[in-house]
């Protein structure tokens, strides 16, 4: 394989691929469902970094990462087709990337805070493509913003220092108008950062340190994969699978040892939301979030992790008998559609996707856990994990007026940010943010009869801290079914907003100017506009 030059300046990358807005901006159903001719365009120098970004003379780790076509076998059967991420090392550590076994998903990257980290993607798909380093915390051109998508054909190369603490991280597509749609055929990948706090901590490791990513997905006679079948109420509600996979396998069990091990979960679901616990009532022992390691690790009975985001899980087998199997479920729960679309004249959500079998809200069978040997030598649960830098509300440059940001569907049935949808560069006034500033944001999910959903909202290039949640009354029942399982006490980069939740978030925007974003983790939120750009400036 060619290994990508050093670069020559710090910022300088070359981009081959797609021309501008006119280009990405998809329209309606027929966007999300028809495929893209390939696009030329010229070739692009990225925009200049400030902020004092370190330079990057040479990567530590060089990967070579491609978007591709594919078949594996899910079901029993013909196999299913599928797009995938293929990835290869170049330079550095073979472990760097490790694979899943019999899955679409994948590859997981492995790397530590400090490692300069070289990514060159090719997109070998039939319409244009670009990579979204989930949770962290890059320069603008390295982020995965959707004006630098590329065509089929073309490379991008990321290259980067690693600068976020240990913690699981996510990859994953973001085209504007197609996210959601190649999201769903199976581009999507975790990256994994450790650092020397992880080390120091002990926690499990090697085969007792297990990534497990959960989505549903829809099949046909063929076990090919079904998009949308409920076609204008999907795509306005949020796709629901009927199927649910772990790590892309239906009917998962994970062989265990009678021992400590550490679950690195990641929602990795185009919309759905799952609230988990054990069938038997155990509590579950969380040790992080979106954004790494708590400090302590906190119990609960349930966790809700919502579209996009991440959570940890201390779980000890060391006292059950060889044999024994446990099931994680996701428990029932109520209000995340309710309203004309999504309850009331529809029942309640229950007729989502023109029937879905499975709705957002229902019970069922996530995973199994199965006891198959016995282990010696059980880790115990540390008393603290790690330190975390607590942000404080009245040092907030906006402490006494916090930007608020109303999701609310118009009565054009177009998901809007304070009136607007998305604009490829569009920036509003109140969306310009000053570099070096901790600042106070309010998401307030507003409630109208047609368009009372829950929103999982992410920001790109920062982990924030969740101080304050509020709900209106009318509403309150729902998100009393959910509001125990949140688990605020970390570092966050997506927070579910349940219908007429508002919640307040500090930020603060260090080391990077540019255009970011922020928006809805429905992907068919996502790709109807329910997004927006931030820009940072010196």
């Amino acid at each position: 394989m060619t290994t990508s030059t050093p670069f020559a300046r710090r910022d300088f990358l070359r981009l081959t691929g797609l021309g501008a807005a006119t280009l990405l901006t998809g329209g309606g159903l027929a966007g999300l469902l028809s495929g893209c001719s390939p696009v030329q365009g010229a070739t692009l120098p990225v925009s200049d970094r400030t902020g004092g970004a370190a330079s990057t003379p040479g990567a530590e780790v060089d990967i070579a990462l491609k978007a591709t076509r594919g078949e594996v076998s899910i079901l029993p059967g013909q196999a299913t087709r599928v797009w995938t991420y293929q990835a290869e090392v170049s330079k550095g550590d073979p472990a760097s990337v490790q694979n899943l076994p019999d899955s679409y998903l994948g590859p997981i990257i492995r790397v530590r805070k400090g490692q300069t980290v070289r990514v060159r993607f090719t997109n070998d798909l039939t319409e244009p493509s670009i990579v979204h380093w989930h949770g962290l915390h890059l320069p603008e051109d390295m982020d995965g913003h959707p004006r630098f998508a590329i065509a089929p054909g073309q490379t991008y190369t990321y290259e980067f220092r690693v600068a976020d603490r240990a913690g699981t991280y996510w990859f994953h597509p973001h085209r504007h108008g197609r996210t959601a749609f190649q999201a769903y055929h199976g581009l999507a990948g975790l990256l994994l950062v450790s650092d020397d706090e992880e080390t120091a901590a002990s926690l499990p490791a090697g085969e007792y340190d297990v990534p497990l990513v959960i989505q549903d997905r829809t099949f046909d006679a063929n076990n090919q994969l079904v998009y949308l079948p409920g076609g204008m109420m999907d795509q306005m509600m949020g796709f629901l699978g009927e199927r649910i996979l772990v790590n892309g396998q239906p009917d998962f069990t994970l062989p265990v040892a009678t021992r400590s091990y550490r679950l690195r979960l990641l929602n990795g679901s185009n919309s759905r939301i799952y609230k988990l616990g054990w069938a038997d009532g155990t509590p579950l022992t969380v040790i992080a979030t979106d954004g790494g390691l708590l400090e302590k690790p906190v119990m609960r009975d349930y966790v809700v992790v919502s579209p996009g985001e991440r959570i940890e899980l201390w779980a000890d087998f060391s006292g059950r008998p060889v044999g024994t199997e446990l099931t994680l479920k996701s428990l029932s729960f109520s209000g995340a559609e309710s309203g004309m679309m999504g309850g009331g004249m529809m029942g309640g959500g229950m007729m989502m996707g023109g029937g879905n079998a499975l709705p957002n809200g229902a019970e069922f069978d996530v995973l199994r856990v199965r006891v198959e040997r016995a282990a010696t030598g059980s880790q115990p649960l540390p008393e603290r994990l790690s330190t975390v830098q607590r942000y404080r509300a009245e040092e907030a440059i906006n402490r006494d007026r916090p930007r608020v940001f109303g999701i609310a569907m118009t009565n054009m049935m177009a998901w809007t940010i304070n009136g607007r949808t998305f604009e490829m560069e569009g920036v509003a006034a109140e969306e310009i943010v000053k570099l070096n500033s901790l600042e106070a944001w309010e998401f307030d999910n507003l409630t109208e009869s047609m368009d009372v959903m829950a929103h999982p909202m992410h920001v790109h290039g920062v982990q924030f801290q969740v101080v304050e949640r509020q709900v209106r009354p009318a509403l309150a029942a729902g998100w009393e079914t959910v509001r125990a399982g949140y688990v605020d006490e970390g570092w966050k980069d997506t927070v579910l907003l349940m219908p007429g939740e508002r919640v307040k978030i500090l930020l603060k925007f260090a080391d990077y100017t540019g255009l970011y974003l922020y928006h809805c983790h429905n992907l068919e939120h996502e790709d109807q506009g329910l997004m927006r750009n931030y820009r940072v400036e010196a």
